[in-house]
Parts: C-alpha cells; sequence; structure tokens
C-alpha cells in the first residue's frame, strides 16, 4: 500500500518521537540485516545502490520501506539534525 506524503510525513512525525531510531545508511544496513528494523525510510535523492541494498535486505527481513518525497537535506531539518539524512530505521 502507497502512502502519501501527508502520510509518511505525520508517520515520519510519530516515529521520531520514539528513542528507536537509527540514523546513516551503515547503520541501517547493519540493523537490517541484523533484523533489528521494523520500519525504513528513505530520502528522494538517496543513492540508487543503496535504495537497491535496502530493497533486497527489506524484502528478506519483510521490513516496510517508504520512500519518502523529501530530500536528504530536509530529512535532516525534520529530524532537528545539523547534516544531511539518507537513511532513517526505525528499530523494533
Amino acid at each position: 500500500m502507497k502512502k502519501t506524503t501527508k502520510e509518511s510525513k505525520a508517520s515520519l512525525a510519530k516515529d521520531l518521537k520514539s528513542n528507536k531510531i537509527i540514523i546513516g545508511t551503515d547503520r541501517v544496513i547493519k540493523s537490517l540485516r541484523a533484523g533489528k528494523l521494523s520500519k525504513i525510510y528513505i530520502s528522494l535523492n538517496c543513492k540508487d545502490s543503496i535504495k537497491s541494498d535496502i530493497s533486497h535486505y527489506s524484502k528478506l527481513g519483510d521490513v516496510e520501506v517508504i520512500s519518502l518525497k523529501v530530500s536528504n537535506e530536509e530529512l535532516g531539518i525534520l529530524c532537528k539534525k545539523p547534516f544531511s539524512i539518507s537513511v532513517l530505521g526505525l528499530a523494533g
């Protein structure tokens, strides 16, 4: 089921309030391989190689992947971080 932009942002805002957020491509992929994630958010301009890795591992682990319609810079701002974020994971 595809989520609308508004639903994705609302879901992201709710998940950011939890202390279970994992930031960064390397950490997210490592946690994904270990089966520790329940949801992944990907920015609009995330590299294709990273998207394909995450897509592959998420299918194996049955993890929901949400492609946001915001750039990595905007995602960093939404997360109140002073840097760009391409990938976010929610531990679950």
